[in-house]
């Protein structure tokens, strides 16, 4: 949910739709170099950021398309008035491809037995669906493998030839293109080039396009930039390839909340859960309402430090459901700095030293894709729009 209140929430995923603007000019200045469209993926609710507002921005900075991953995400976008071209590509043997083929929305293929529910789907909407054939080309996930290839062509030449399907492209996705020197990103661009050129020959029609390259692809080799590219996590700010100047990239996101309590503890009392941490001194200490039901992982107790009063604070004990503690240090040297109300930043931009989603990848070893999805879709976060200063 998106908030534009003047009233601050508890527990706030804050959206710079400045930095947003500049992210999708930056990549979509890159695939005009090439000649590629621009589609902007918003899947998972925007990475967490809002897919609607995010989308609606994209394609007012150089998108032309927008990418979700299902039926429902691609619902939502035409929910919200959106009609630029969207296409969804991970569906289940039982969808209903009716609504979405009504809709206008593009619709990714990997097997026959998918085409067959995007050809009832057509049916039953009235209109042709528009397709794009995904070849598996050595991610071994989703896509249609190399030697089933030639029979989905022929189902599908027999579906365009009935007024079913049209053909938009022939797709694939990358293992390996946040290391773009690797080898089997070569063998990849290859092998979907092969995959193409048996499609123009074997279906009639217009050639379809192709498209290959996700952020860190659009970033690094514009030799695959292709017809298409499909940038995702870098329309949020966050570098794929962690470069140092984050090729230019602006986080767009900022968690943040505000100081619920402080209070002074004795020497050798506990705090939180299990007692982990144990006051060495008497301490002063904030507490925070945010926790793990926010987007805080359990496991960055003891680990993690946020903004508060000017500097880095370190979080102590184990964190809660509901709410952290921040150690404002001994209680003989405090000077009441801190009072609740206080603003605290768990992560944003870093441009005022705070952590950032990189930060606390780093601390839970995985990436920050999963950082800001992980806190942008939770129901107790109010998404609210502007600036991060």
């Amino acid at each position: 949910m998106t908030s534009s209140t003047s009233t601050r929430p508890r527990v706030e995923a804050r959206i710079d739709h400045d930095a947003l603007a500049h992210n999708v000019g930056l990549l979509a200045a890159l695939a005009r170099r090439s000649g590629a469209a621009t589609m902007a993926v918003v899947k998972a609710d925007g990475y967490g950021h809002g897919a609607v507002e995010v989308a609606r921005t994209a394609l007012a900075s150089g998108a032309t398309w927008l990418g979700v991953c299902t039926l429902e995400e691609a619902a939502q976008l035409r929910g919200g008035g959106i009609t630029a071209p969207v296409l969804s590509w991970l569906h289940l043997p039982d969808d209903d491809f009716a609504p979405a083929v009504a809709d206008g929305v593009d619709l990714g293929v990997s097997s026959r037995a998918e085409l067959d529910g995007v050809v009832a789907g057509a049916g039953r909407a009235g209109r042709t669906a528009r397709v794009h054939l995904k070849i598996d080309t050595g991610l071994s996930r989703n896509g249609c493998p190399p030697e089933a290839w030639a029979d989905l062509l022929d189902a599908v030449e027999l579906a365009r030839t009935a007024g079913d399907v049209e053909v938009a492209a022939v797709w694939s996705h990358l293992a390996h293109a946040d290391a773009p020197d690797h080898p089997t990103i070569d063998v990849q661009a290859k092998r979907l080039d092969e995959a193409w050129r048996v499609a123009g020959d074997r279906l009639g029609g217009p050639r379809p396009w192709r498209h290959l390259a996700n952020s860190a692809a659009t970033l690094t080799r514009p030799d695959l930039h292709l017809d298409l590219v499909r940038p995702g996590i870098a329309v949020y700010g966050l570098d794929p390839l962690e470069a140092a100047d984050q090729h230019g990239l602006r986080p767009i996101m900022t968690f943040r909340t505000r100081v619920a309590l402080v209070k002074r503890v004795a020497a050798g009392e506990g705090v939180s859960y299990g007692h982990e941490w144990v006051a060495p001194d008497d301490r002063v200490l904030a507490l925070v309402p945010t926790g793990y039901a926010d987007g805080v992982p359990r496991r960055l107790g003891g680990t993690m430090t946020v903004q508060l009063a000017g500097g880095r604070r370190p979080v102590v004990g184990r964190v809660c459901m509901d709410q952290v503690v921040v150690d404002l240090g001994p209680a003989a040297e405090y000077t009441d700095t801190v009072t609740p109300g206080d603003e605290v930043l768990l992560f944003g931009p870093g441009d005022a030293g705070e952590p950032t989603a990189l930060d606390w990848a780093r601390w839970l070893d995985t990436i920050h894709y999963e950082v800001v999805t992980g806190v942008g879709c939770r129901p107790r976060v109010t998404r609210t729009r502007g600036s991060t200063a």
